[in-house]
């Protein structure tokens, strides 16, 4: 993950550049000369992250992800409502004029695609990276998602519904054998969790990925580990999927990115 590769890339510089060595016996201590020095090589890395977010941790980083501009100059923030700052609530929706739900990650590929860059992952990296920081933004703002009365959003919203309740696989599992069956519940060492406020925690970190992953990375991993074959990442029934699943998280505030065993 891009987080982690700047952490890594930077820590022998940090230690070598600015770790403040004790002082010697003819040295006079400089507290306020160490702690200025500490700050400078931060600001002067990420240059475009403001110095109070620093206290967000890794999230100010792909706070400067996301501020970096695209080839042509703008920015993720000219693809969305109020610079895509505190609207992860409002994902999905359902597209009246395309007629179909669209997802976060699948308005940010849209986003970089229309500016001319290469799509990214929608299971990790770069992607994760984006949404967790979107979320981040979004925290303590309650889930809204809206089913209009379409006949298509009804539609994909009862499509979303029939997957999550479906069997399929070898197990014989469906979304909700788990979810609403068996929360609280372990399969060897994982608790299961509950479906309702599932999505508001996304995306997450696992300590079985050893990194963050994306809305579409947890479900292509729950239909391989009931032994069912996964669908490709933002296919319409992931992403129909997402919307129900969402919607009934409708109230409960947004407490992404989250973190899982």
């Amino acid at each position: 993950m891009r987080v982690r590769l700047l952490l890594q890339s930077g820590l022998a510089a940090l230690a070598l550049a600015i770790f403040i060595q004790p002082a010697t016996a003819a040295d006079t201590p400089d507290p306020a000369a160490d702690a200025k020095a500490f700050r400078d090589y931060f600001v002067k890395k990420f240059p475009k992250v403001k110095l109070e977010d620093f206290v967000n941790g890794p999230y100010s980083l792909n706070e400067e992800m996301f501020a970096t501009p695209f080839r042509n100059g703008k920015t993720y923030a000219d693809c969305f409502t109020n610079g895509g700052i505190g609207i992860r609530q409002n994902y999905p929706y359902f597209d009246e004029k395309e007629g179909k739900v669209v997802t976060l990650e699948l308005a940010l590929n849209r986003c970089r695609e229309a500016n001319g860059e290469a799509p990214y992952s929608y299971v990790k990296d770069e992607m994760a990276s984006l949404t967790a920081y979107m979320a981040f933004t979004s925290r303590g703002k309650p889930m809204d998602i809206k089913v209009p009365n379409d006949p298509r959003a009804l539609a994909a919203y009862e499509d979303g519904k029939r997957h999550f309740y479906t069997r399929r696989g070898q197990l014989n599992f469906s979304c909700a054998s788990c979810h609403v069956q068996s929360p609280g519940e372990r399969i060897r060492a994982e608790t299961l969790a509950p479906a309702l406020g599932i999505m508001n925690a996304l995306p997450i970190y696992r300590s079985e990925w050893s990194g963050m992953g994306t809305t579409s990375r947890r479900l292509v991993t729950c239909n391989s580990q009931t032994r069912a074959v996964p669908l490709d990442p933002q296919s319409d029934e992931y992403r129909d999927l997402e919307y129900f699943l969402s919607y009934m998280s409708n109230g409960l505030p947004i407490s992404g990115p989250g973190a899982r065993p």
